[in-house]
């Protein structure tokens, strides 16, 4: 049975649970090793914020690249069928030819950092003509009075009714853009994300 996917803590845990939630999205309840719920907690949320508390700044580009290693080793060592690979920068796109559109088109999961006030990870599960699905861990009501005004835009969609797949629907030319609104990736140069495939069900 497939999970439904979870919504961060804390302010700083959306890192690891966009990376959980890449796993609950791609396999079974029945499927998943407790040590990789373990380890993906026990690695992310790595940084110290300006006061030296530990935590406090999220998850680093370092520790997501260390993640997507381990992964790809556990796959190998442990025959669990998931395939990672890390992208920065210019990699970071959503066009037909890039890799993530290949990888959400079969059936992977991304995880990708955008703007939302701040850095943050979100995980993208799939293309609906011009939108991405996305799941953001960060939990948002839309009739609670201090709902972001951000958010009120036809390129930002709620969903309700996907809780184990999406819960926003967001124009890919938003997603692409360079600035800094919600929901965008900004410049190319510090872009990352993770692509997560299931190698037993992927068609790449």
């Amino acid at each position: 049975m497939k999970n439904v996917l979870n919504y961060q803590t804390s302010e700083y845990d959306c890192g690891p649970v966009s990376l959980l939630n890449g796993i609950r999205y791609l396999f079974d309840r029945e499927e998943i090793y407790p040590d990789i719920v373990k380890f993906i907690m026990l690695y992310c949320m790595d940084t110290y914020n300006e006061n030296g508390e530990l935590c406090k700044r999220g998850t680093s580009a370092a520790a997501m690249n260390y993640i997507t290693n381990w992964l790809n080793h556990f796959s190998e060592t442990r025959h669990f069928p998931i395939h990672c690979d890390y992208l920065t920068d210019e990699d970071v796109v959503l066009s037909p030819e890039s890799p993530i559109w290949k990888a959400l088109e079969a059936g992977g999961a991304v995880v990708v950092r955008v703007n939302l006030e701040c850095w943050h990870y979100v995980l993208l599960t799939g293309i609906s003509d011009d939108r991405v699905l996305l799941f953001d861990p960060y939990y948002e009501e839309e009739d609670d009075p201090e709902f972001d005004e951000e958010y009120n835009t036809e390129e930002i969609r709620f969903l309700y009714d996907t809780p184990k797949r999406a819960n926003r629907c967001v124009s890919i030319q938003r997603l692409n853009r360079t600035d800094t609104g919600y929901y965008q990736m900004g410049e190319p140069k510090g872009r990352e994300a993770v692509i997560m495939v299931n190698t037993g069900k992927s068609t790449i």
